[in-house]
């Protein structure tokens, strides 16, 4: 049985982990744009690089196969 990052591996594709960020803990010009919003969700490769931030989880994991990455929840 392999796990999600053999397969990912075997397919080229790099990971990305997908983590929520408190709104509150962002520079003051990004919870100016997150309009309202407590939580975002930010895409990170595994270097621990920042990629994205975006409104919800759902979209997270879209935007990054769209970009042909495999994204991992991270708890």
């Amino acid at each position: 049985m392999t796990n999600e990052h053999d397969a990912a591996a075997t397919r080229g594709q790099p990971i990305v982990y997908i983590r929520p960020v408190a709104v509150a803990d962002l520079p003051d010009e990004i919870r100016e744009q997150a309009k309202g919003l407590e939580t975002l969700y930010a895409i990170g490769s595994e270097n621990g690089e920042q990629l994205a931030l975006v409104k919800d989880r759902k979209l997270a994991f879209v935007v990054a196969r769209q970009n042909d990455m495999t994204p991992v929840s991270v708890h």
